[in-house]
């Protein structure tokens, strides 16, 4: 007798089945990302529109730069992060009217009525090579001086936090604290 030959394993339809495990993968997997910026962006401007420079009173803004060393200025003076919220909130309110800080100007605010509204702006600025971790803890800093502002008004006129108001009330504190953080091309600021 002869040897049997063992029959062999159908494999027509290996290449289906890789597929559809691949595309379930592909489906059901999450790729979240831990880091980002929660930013709400100038409408694009319509087609055909030109660009236009808006002209800020030099008092009005406040440069925070990070170098390729990641050290960060404000104002033009070095600063520790752990400063720059405090420092960033004494601009923005400008407590004693400072000449050299920004302005504030009346504003008719739907529901709340008028309210002097600081016009101070946030000119961010870093070297191409600024890390991203030291970004975005600038950013956090910037954006803890905002929210904190934020807070204080609604307590002071509301009695709540900023998170616990209805959306109408939130517009309003919006509208009397302002972010305006302006991110200008990243710049060589080596020479620092």
């Amino acid at each position: 007798m002869g040897k049997k030959s063992t029959p062999a394993i159908n494999s027509s339809s290996t290449a289906d089945i890789a597929f559809l495990l691949l595309c379930y993968f592909l489906m059901t997997t999450t790729m979240g990302s831990q880091s980002g910026l929660s930013r709400r962006l100038p409408p694009m401007p319509q087609e055909g529109q030109e660009l236009q420079n808006q002209r800020v009173n030099s008092r009005n803004v406040i440069i925070v730069r990070i170098n390729s060393q990641n050290r960060l200025f404000a104002g033009g003076e070095p600063i520790d992060i752990s400063q720059l919220k405090d420092k960033i909130k004494e601009f923005l309110t400008n407590p004693t009217n400072d000449p050299n800080l920004p302005a504030r100007e009346m504003k008719d605010i739907e529901g709340f009525g008028e309210y002097a509204v600081s016009q101070g702006v946030i000119s961010l600025q870093n070297d191409r090579s600024t890390s991203y971790s030291q970004y975005i803890a600038v950013q956090n800093e910037l954006a803890k001086a905002i929210n904190e502002l934020r807070d204080e008004f609604a307590f002071r006129n509301y009695g709540k936090n900023f998170a616990s108001l209805t959306s109408e009330q939130q517009d309003i504190v919006q509208e009397a604290v302002p972010q305006l953080i302006s991110e200008a091309e990243p710049v060589d600021v080596t020479r620092r």
